[in-house]
């Protein structure tokens, strides 16, 4: 048995790693390369061949998960991908997404190639290509053994987002634990992980594994600080949100604030059509949500407008009012923050929050680190707008968070591989990992294999 790591090796995204036994090779996730570097090379790169692959198993509808399912199948992959129900219907609506974001800003940057006088660049995948992924999902439950060759596997909670799941597998005699994404806890809407068995071979994420999160409570302390705070200026806050989780934390944050009598008259937009929808799967799924949220509407509250067309996005930039402005994408790569932040970052009396980890070479990690001017659409904005970053409402365990769980996995032979992490976290979590359990944890190189 072999495991080749084609993603979230060294970095945080691509998560994709190929299990080859003798008679079957399938997929731990298949996301996206996100960023700047290298990230158009990686996604069109794999170390196997498509259609050789028998399966996939998602852990989670983040797009740095499924978000390369449209080009396996478009070179070839014919197999099953198994998920809970709820990641498949967020699954559907990230590929979506994505495939025309893909294309608008391909628009956009081929134009600029033409007047370079360059050849023009071709999609990854379109919106086809991502119907035809479609009919490959195959919605699982919880805890339930499934069986695939010789192959086992169940998914168990992971606390991560709505549906979310690590996988446990028995191979050839191997117990094999992939964490997928693990969540935080006391978080408002999402269970936390459950408890993993022991296993042979681990697989861990360590997105946050050299720091620690604020308490939940003291996040929202700061949160709302934050916007009162801008609005006493007159001003109006802008918070890049990923549609899937955050956002619908966000609202039911706000929510808080107005029951409380906090939150003065105002506007608060949730620009973003992909939120919207999700937010929709939220209400149909609420089995996969705590058990205190689940009755009547855990979003409606006056104040909150959802904005999902052009016409209505566009209208937000001639309010001069307080107000929050909640937008995708939630690392400013894309999507309508874009246009919010050309239209008011440079404004001393707003605010932009970021409530989501922001992964480098990306735009909201040029402004979190104290950029004074950022490129917007080919033009040079200054960053006049005050910076708040509020790592608590963050949907990944933290450094003590990963600690804890892999200790109730591990065996005292366990070999560990650390994943989904820059290779400065992933170092740091090796150390503790060594120090605290006696292990000395793999952090494995892009395409690496090993033996299982």
């Amino acid at each position: 048995m072999k495991i080749t790591f084609n993603g979230a090796a060294k970095t945080v995204t691509g998560s994709c790693h190929l299990i080859e036994t003798d008679n079957v090779k399938f997929l731990l996730d298949c996301g996206l390369f996100q960023g700047k570097e290298k990230v158009e090379e990686l996604n069109r790169k794999f170390s196997f061949k498509p259609q050789e692959v028998d399966f996939v198993i998602l852990s989670h509808g983040h797009l740095d998960h499924c978000g390369r399912f449209p080009f396996l199948v478009k070179k070839g992959f014919r197999g099953k991908i198994y998920a809970t129900k709820g990641t498949i219907d967020i699954a559907r609506l990230i590929l979506m997404d994505a495939a025309q974001v893909m294309e608008e800003n391909l628009k956009t940057e081929n134009r600029r190639r033409l007047r370079e006088g360059l050849p023009p660049k071709e999609l990854l995948y379109t919106l086809d290509d991502v119907f035809d992924v479609f009919d490959f999902f195959v919605p699982i439950e919880y805890s339930r053994w499934y069986e695939v060759g010789n192959v086992k596997f169940r998914l168990r909670d992971a606390g991560h987002i709505l549906c979310s799941s690590f996988v446990e597998l028995e191979i050839e005699g191997k117990k094999i634990l992939f964490s997928g994404d693990l969540g935080a806890e006391n978080k408002p809407l999402i269970r936390e992980p459950e408890i993993p068995e022991k296993s042979d071979v681990i697989l861990i994420e360590t997105t946050y594994g050299n720091r620690e999160h604020k308490s939940y409570e003291e996040s929202v302390k700061e949160f709302e600080e934050a916007v009162l705070e801008t609005f006493e200026r007159g001003g109006v806050v802008l918070i890049p949100t990923f549609a899937l989780e955050r956002a619908q934390d966000v609202i039911y944050l706000l929510k808080k604030i107005y029951e409380k009598g906090k939150l003065p008259k105002c506007k608060i937009f949730v620009d973003s059509p992909l939120a919207i929808s999700i937010t929709r799967v939220f209400k149909r799924h609420k089995e996969c949500l705590r058990e205190n949220v689940r009755s009547g509407d855990i979003f409606d509250f006056p104040y909150l407008e959802f904005t999902r067309t052009v016409e209505e996005s566009k209208r937000i930039n001639e309010y001069r009012g307080v107000g929050v402005i909640i937008a995708g994408n939630g690392m400013c790569t894309g999507g309508r923050i874009l246009h919010h932040l050309k239209h008011r970052l440079w404004d001393k009396r707003n605010s932009i929050i970021f409530v989501g980890y922001q992964a480098e070479g990306t735009l909201g990690r040029e402004i979190v680190e104290g950029a004074k001017k950022v490129k917007v659409f080919n033009e040079r904005i200054a960053v006049k707008a005050e910076v708040f970053t509020i790592n608590g409402f963050s949907s990944h365990a933290g450094r003590s968070g990963l600690l804890n769980w892999l200790r109730k996995g591990v065996k005292e032979e366990s070999k560990v591989f650390l994943v989904h992490g820059e290779e400065k976290a992933a170092k740091s979590f090796a150390t503790l990992v060594n120090s605290e359990l006696g292990l000395q944890p793999i952090i494995p190189d892009i395409f690496a294999s090993f033996s299982l």
